[in-house]
This record gives structure tokens, C-alpha cells and sequence, in this order.
């Protein structure tokens, strides 16, 4: 019998499935979920805009004017400036994981979206990198939103910070990986503020965001050359300010590895989960 060949005609679902469909069948399969996703967000896409950028903007410009104001200058550039960059990585976070968890989750346990899908020839795993690909696009509407307006307004240098754009990326798709694990895991809608507070606040704070990580203790900036958040900082802050790039492979390796890592561990999840 073909690998492909499953017991009941059309019946794609996992428990049908061979151990590899929880991952991609294919190269181009996920286009179809993604694109699934773009036509039902584009019918609210204003409302959806608007929502991704009001908290990060507001944080932009309320620490940037309030706190800079006492804080001055922050390695030699204005916090505003500072804090732009920071704030470019954390919305791309912050973006990338909601639609992971609330969006991903309504679409697989609620909606049953996924099961419809599975009974076409799509696999388990085309749909979750759909998922993670769409969750990596939307995040990277809302960070590239955020590195214009700064940088219409004098506090990102121009064309530099065009560089920070496949960074944008990459941070995107490593966050809607790790997220994706967490939907994956999750039994309802609370747990992800598990997540939450847990994994994601401490990171905002950890990751060079609102200050420097260098002024952190030993122990802690130990801990944050293992946050995907400080690696995305590290690239992006430099790219916004026009400074050079140190370690720049390092920082891709690690978010890139994340991303990787993330889609193949929420991918056998998501099919161990399925299958009950």
C-alpha cells in the first residue's frame, strides 16, 4: 500500500495517518491554510490593525516622552529612540504569540476548523505551518508598522533599519512556534496565562526592552542569552540606530533554532493530541 494511502477515502485525520503527517506533505500545502486565514482577517483587518498596534504605540510614545524625560539619553541616543527599537521586537512578540494561542486555538478546538481541513488532502502538519507562517505574517505587519512610524518621526535611521525587516520575520515565526507548543498543550483559554505571565512578561522585562540588559546582574543576563526576545533586540535595535551588527549569525542561529525546534515539537503535539 502507498504511504499516502489512507483506510477510509478523503479521511486525512491523524489517527488515519502514517507517523510522518505530523508534518508538511509538501513545500507549498501550508499556502492554502494561510491564505484560509488572510480571507477571513481581511474582512476585519482594520479593526484587527488597529488592536495590534494601540498597546505597543502607547507604550512607544507614553514611557518614550514620560521616563525619557528623566532618563535623557540611553547609549548615546535618546530613550525614545531606545525604547523604539525594543518596542518594534516586543509588538512582534506579542503578535505572533496571541495568534498562536487565542487565534490558533479557536480555529483547532472550538471552530474545528482543523478537523474540516484534515479531510482534504492537506496533512497535520501543512496545517500547523500555515498556522505558524500566518501568526509570523501578521506579526510582521504590526513590528514593520511600528519601525516606520518611528522612523517617520527621526528615531530609526533610514535605510538602515530596512535591515531589520527579515529579523522581523524570523522573530515572528520563532514566537508563533514556541506559542504554537503552547496551544498545543493547552485544555482551554486560561492556561495561556500561564504563558503569559510566566514566560512572556519576564521576557519583556529580561530582554533589553525598557533598558539595557548590561545593567542586569550576572545571573540574570546569564538568562537572557537564552531568551529569543533579547536575541531579536540585539538584532533589531542595531539595524533601527544605523550601528553595526555584532553577532549577527549567533542571534539568527538562535531565533532561527526556535523557530525550527518550535514547529516540529508543537507539530507532534498537535498530532498526539488529535489522535484522542
Amino acid at each position: 500500500m502507498d504511504a499516502r494511502t489512507y483506510d477510509t477515502p478523503g479521511d486525512n485525520t491523524p489517527s488515519k495517518q502514517e507517523p510522518f503527517a505530523a508534518f508538511p506533505a509538501n513545500a507549498v500545502n501550508w499556502i492554502a491554510v494561510w491564505r484560509r486565514n488572510y480571507l477571513v482577517w481581511k474582512k476585519l483587518a482594520l479593526a484587527s490593525m488597529f488592536g495590534n498596534l494601540a498597546d505597543p504605540m502607547i507604550y512607544l510614545f507614553g514611557l518614550g516622552f514620560g521616563l525619557g524625560l528623566m532618563v535623557g539619553h540611553v547609549d548615546a541616543v535618546s530613550y525614545i529612540a531606545f525604547l523604539a527599537a525594543g518596542t518594534v521586537a516586543s509588538s512582534v512578540m506579542m503578535s505572533a504569540s496571541f495568534e498562536s494561542m487565542y487565534s490558533g486555538f479557536s480555529r483547532m478546538h472550538v471552530q474545528r476548523t482543523w478537523e474540516a481541513i484534515m479531510h482534504t488532502p492537506l496533512t497535520l502538519g501543512d496545517i500547523v505551518l500555515g498556522e505558524v507562517i500566518w501568526a509570523g505574517s501578521k506579526s510582521m505587519l504590526s513590528g514593520a508598522a511600528i519601525m516606520l512610524v518611528a522612523g517617520a518621526l527621526g528615531y530609526a535611521n533610514f535605510p538602515s533599519m530596512l535591515l531589520a525587516l527579515p529579523v522581523i520575520i524570523l522573530t515572528g515565526l520563532a514566537f508563533a512556534s514556541i506559542a504554537m507548543v503552547v496551544t498545543a498543550l493547552a485544555p482551554s483559554y486560561d492556561f495561556f496565562m500561564f504563558y503569559q505571565t510566566l514566560v512572556l512578561t519576564p521576557m519583556l522585562l529580561l530582554s533589553g526592552v525598557f533598558f539595557p540588559a548590561s545593567q542586569l546582574p550576572a545571573a540574570a543576563r546569564a538568562v537572557t542569552e537564552v531568551l529569543p526576545l533579547a536575541h531579536a533586540v540585539d538584532l533589531i535595535r542595531p539595524a533601527m540606530l544605523g550601528r553595526p551588527l555584532d553577532h549577527a549569525l549567533l542571534h539568527l542561529l538562535v531565533l532561527a533554532a526556535y523557530a525550527v525546534g518550535g514547529f516540529v515539537v508543537s507539530a507532534i503535539l498537535f498530532r498526539r493530541r488529535m489522535m484522542k
